[in-house]
């Protein structure tokens, strides 16, 4: 029997990158799996078809986790669609160009906190009152919250709220048998790296 087997599943930003890694291996893991895409419904299909071809059960939501009532709508969705939650990833990260903190804008800022944060903020609300006992909670941060790395102020500082938001709930729903963890991944190769880095640092493909 599949490790996950009869287990469900949320992961948000799950259409690319370390947000389809983590959904295909949910799924392969026997998880019933849903997760949201803000943007890129092609690749959300793909992930969907990919998933289905192996076996396992992955379904795309699309919501924009940094509009007002989106992260809400995604998790009661989530558990109309699969009938209960074991498992919260929070994935979901904005894609900015790098930029200056004199030549940030206020937009940017709260854009980057309302996808970042907020949104990870009221899903694990939600995943707090309605979660199974015993489940799992996991938002993915970055290495950058300990080596800090110039253009990047917002990012950064909706991901260290993250971290300590994370530290909070583990406390709260530890009695519960719910754990609550942080991955900080370094460099990985996706969509959000080589969109928000200069080409010149990036790896190159081998040949």
């Amino acid at each position: 029997m599949a490790v996950l087997e009869g287990r469900t599943a949320v992961v948000t930003g799950g259409s690319r990158g370390i947000g389809r890694a983590i959904v295909e291996r949910l799924a392969r893991d026997g998880a019933d799996v849903l997760f949201s895409y803000a943007n890129a419904a092609a690749s959300a299909s793909e992930v969907e078809r990919v998933v289905k071809e192996a076996g396992g059960s992955a379904r795309a939501v699309q919501a924009d986790l940094g509009k007002p009532g989106a992260a809400e709508w995604l998790m009661e969705t989530a558990e109309e669609l699969l009938g209960g939650l074991d498992i919260l990833v929070n994935n979901a990260a904005l894609n900015f160009t790098p930029i200056p903190i004199a030549e940030t804008t206020e937009e940017l800022y709260d854009r980057a906190m309302a996808v970042n944060a907020k949104a990870a903020f009221l899903t694990i609300r939600y995943a707090a009152r309605h979660m199974r006992d015993g489940g799992r909670i996991v938002n993915i941060s970055t290495l950058n919250t300990v080596r800090a790395a110039s253009g990047i102020a917002p990012y950064v500082a909706s991901k260290g709220a993250l971290e300590q938001l994370t530290s909070v709930a583990a406390r709260e729903l530890g009695e519960r048998g719910i754990t609550v963890n942080t991955v900080s991944p370094g460099a990985t190769d996706t969509d959000l790296l080589r969109g928000t880095n200069p080409e010149e640092l990036l790896p190159r493909s081998p040949r």
